[in-house]
């Protein structure tokens, strides 16, 4: 679901449920810090922690739990291979900007060893190669071509044919030296790490507002804090200044942790192909991932687990499955993530656009911004600058595609001219938006007949949500935002809960 509050709770939060964060959730009315940072999962504490490490003053705002969202429903590989990912970029981009990407990928990949070693944190943490394969043989000349561009970017990339995986594989790229993790155990390391060093962090607490400044003021609930820079770490920028919802857009993704007879393979692995899969062993399990797509335009998300759960017992012999969850993440229109300031001279910093590769591109995030905010210069930053808004030309459909998905859901005479069925057409366990008391409303039927209904309106820029059936939320279709079955917000770029309707 991507929050602690999920029906399909991640392997990494059933096993961290209740750790302790040194979290408050009493923001101190008026405080003024250095850095205010929004957002306490990768991105936010990496970033926290970089600059604290500095002795600036930091404090860290969380809407809800310490690594309770996004981060902590990835697949959490740490690794610089991120499937065709060099070869696009090269075509793209150019050579210095791939480049960049390697290069900085792979140093955050020694950041991350560095703290865990440096603060002893216990997180899983293990060296690993990582591959991405292809079964197809009409799709080897791809894999060959990403395998040309990563070595000349400087990464040690092999070709191979054989591996441990139970089918057949037409060739695959193999990288050594990357790594996997727990990642809410990790970032829970830094939350500790961060208040050894001074840092504050309050969770449970929701901010609605930046007001730009000399210091910029930042709105938490009832109260106000101030500092001299802000990190907006929300994954999507819960400011529209720097048009972000129309640079990247919204894909959810799904994972299962598996027990299964013998031995899961013990390199991660990505698919090439369509539709793709991914691997990893964690704790003795099988981690599979895939079943990709924009965010609120399945009709029926529960497929989607099913769907990965018959692939896997097509190829190992399943015994249980131990955990299922989706997640999040946001694709950029040209292939790199949008770090920076949100708009030039601006002091409210942002980063996003990772397509699924956070931590190592959140790790880049925390570097680049921190150095930024220092006035210093990291060597690979200008790659990643959140200001750019020219692409290639190939990027140009992926503009109007994310303009147009505004266009189709947006309020308007949409909902004027909508025709819902009534809400005794749904079954126990649906939701959608039907006539109910007279209103036009999102609704759901429990499982013993009570209906709850909220406004249908996102709080982002009005398009009209759509039910997920997986996690029995309301996800947004324009730019994802999310919400629960009773309208509470649980994922930007919204800001502000679904109005109820319910009598």
């Amino acid at each position: 679901m991507g929050t602690l509050l999920g029906i399909n709770p991640s392997l990494w939060v059933a096993t961290t449920r209740d750790d302790p964060t040194n979290a408050s959730s009493d923001v101190p009315a008026g405080r003024s810090y250095d850095v205010v940072i929004v957002g306490a999962g990768i991105v936010g504490l990496s970033t926290a922690l970089l600059l604290a490490e500095r002795g600036a003053t930091v404090v860290v705002v969380e809407a809800g739990r310490v690594c309770g969202g996004v981060t902590a429903h990835t697949t959490a590989k740490v690794t610089s291979l991120h499937g065709l990912v060099y070869a696009g970029l090269m075509r793209n981009r150019g050579e210095e900007s791939a480049r960049d990407y390697a290069m900085a990928n792979e140093a955050a990949i020694a950041q991350v060893l560095q703290w865990a070693r440096d603060y002893e944190v216990d997180c899983e943490l293990s060296t690993r190669p990582a591959y991405t394969y292809t079964t197809q043989p009409d799709r080897v000349p791809d894999i060959e071509a990403e395998l040309r561009a990563a070595r000349q970017l400087g990464l040690p990339a092999t070709m191979v044919t054989d591996t441990e995986l139970p089918f057949t594989v037409q060739a695959a790229i193999r990288l050594d030296d990357q790594a996997q993790l727990h990642p809410r155990r990790y970032c829970l390391g830094l939350a500790a790490a961060l208040s050894q060093r001074g840092g504050e962090i309050y969770e449970q607490a929701r901010v609605t507002g930046v007001e730009e400044g000399r210091p910029c003021r930042v709105k938490v609930g009832e109260q106000t804090v101030e500092g001299r820079a802000v990190v907006l770490a929300t994954q999507l920028p819960i400011l529209d200044r720097g048009l972000f919802f129309v640079k990247a857009h919204p894909e959810r993704s799904y994972a299962m942790a598996l027990r299964i007879q013998g031995e899961p393979p013990q390199g991660m692995y990505l698919a090439a192909d369509q539709p793709t899969r991914s691997m990893r062993e964690a704790n003795d399990l099988l981690l599979v991932g895939g079943e990709c797509h924009k965010v609120g335009q399945d009709p029926d998300t529960r497929r989607r687990y099913d769907v990965l759960d018959h692939w896997a017992r097509e190829h190992w012999d399943v015994e249980e499955v131990v955990n299922r969850w989706s997640a999040q993440d946001y694709v950029p229109v040209d292939g790199m993530p949008y770090i920076g300031r949100q708009l030039p001279g601006s002091e409210v910093f942002v980063a996003t656009g990772f397509a699924k590769w956070g931590m190592t591109n959140g790790t880049v995030a925390a570097r680049i911004i921190a150095d930024e905010i220092d006035g210093a210069h990291y060597e690979y930053a200008a790659s990643f600058e959140a200001t750019r808004i020219a692409g290639p030309l190939t990027s140009k459909a992926t503009y109007i595609e994310n303009f147009d998905a505004v266009a189709g859901h947006l309020i308007g005479d949409r909902l004027k001219t909508l025709s819902p069925p009534d809400a005794d057409t749904l079954a126990p366990g649906d939701g959608g938006i039907v006539n109910y008391e007279g209103q036009k409303v999102a609704a759901y039927r429990h499982d013993d007949g009570r209906i709850t209904a909220v406004s249908p309106v996102c709080r982002h820029v009005g398009c009209l949500v759509s039910f997920n059936s997986a996690e029995r939320t309301w996800d947004c279709p324009c730019h994802g935002s999310r919400y629960t079955l009773d309208g509470q917000m649980i994922q930007g770029p919204s800001v502000h809960d679904l109005d109820p309707k319910s009598p």
